[in-house]
């Protein structure tokens, strides 16, 4: 009697296991690229590492490559980056991986600056200068008025590639591969994937951050800099703010554990 008392009493306060992490990918063999942000070295050195990883595994299924947005302003190298992502973009299309695009905040507010003036004095408070420069366009100096907006709108129309324009409106909000859902900034919680807007998609931090989601899935995004990785059972967060820090993280997901990849640069004095 007394042992089944003491099994009882240990089976009450026994601590409850960890639930275990969505670990399907669908078979596939994921990579997920945090914020760029016009670090267009280090998205290079990235890629080579990323390669150099799948060839290691043995497979010959191809990979897939998600890129989580925020692709510009801030670094220097914008327009370098949308260079190489069409061009891996159009690699993807002879076969060799899966390359799936998706939009952040940053590449919203540049597509709102081509078709509206006044987008322009928010945007180069977020980086925005670093993308025109990038381009060949000089910001304005002080707070300009709304015509000369409009002036540096039209030059920078001008000068940006419609191919770039193309690729930009033509990005995702969402991809989905096994128990993973792949977003820019998060979701809202509590409610289901057909229902989430892009607004949240694309812009959301605490309420996502600091909840649960309810989702029967492990979100992947980028959106909010972290200074170390963070991987839980709801969400992993790959963006460690490479424009200011120097670090350019990804994610593999294979099904089992996920595994962190980084390429960085000494920061410049």
């Amino acid at each position: 009697m007394a042992y089944v008392a003491s099994s009882m009493f240990k089976a009450l306060f026994r601590p409850k296991q960890k639930e275990r992490r969505a670990v399907s990918t669908g078979g596939r063999v994921l990579y997920a690229i945090g914020d760029v942000h016009g670090r267009l070295d280090l998205l290079d050195g990235l890629i080579a590492r990323m390669t150099d990883d799948y060839q290691a595994l043995g497979r010959e299924d191809p990979p897939v490559l998600i890129m989580l947005g925020d692709y510009v302003d801030r670094g220097a190298q914008s327009s370098g980056v949308i260079d190489r992502l069409i061009a891996l973009s159009q690699q993807a299309a002879e076969g060799r991986f899966e390359f799936r695009a998706l939009m952040g905040n940053h590449e919203e507010t540049l597509l709102h600056f081509l078709d509206d003036p006044q987008a322009g004095p928010s945007w180069v408070e977020y980086g925005g200068g670093e993308t025109m420069a990038s381009y060949g366009v000089q910001r304005p100096v002080g707070r300009a008025d709304l015509e000369v907006w409009e002036q540096t709108r039209v030059a920078f129309r001008a000068a940006f590639p419609p191919q770039h324009e193309q690729f930009l409106r033509r990005l995702e909000l969402m991809a989905v591969y096994g128990d993973y859902v792949f977003v820019h900034a998060g979701v809202r919680p509590g409610l289901p994937l057909e229902r989430q807007v892009a607004a949240d998609l694309l812009w959301i931090r605490n309420d996502f951050l600091d909840n649960a989601h309810g989702l029967k899935a492990t979100v992947v995004h980028g959106h909010t800099p972290v200074e170390e990785v963070f991987v839980g059972r709801q969400r992993i967060n790959v963006d460690t703010g490479a424009y200011a820090t120097g670090v350019l993280t990804a994610v593999r997901l294979d099904g089992g554990e996920p595994k962190i990849i980084q390429f960085s640069k000494p920061r410049a004095a």
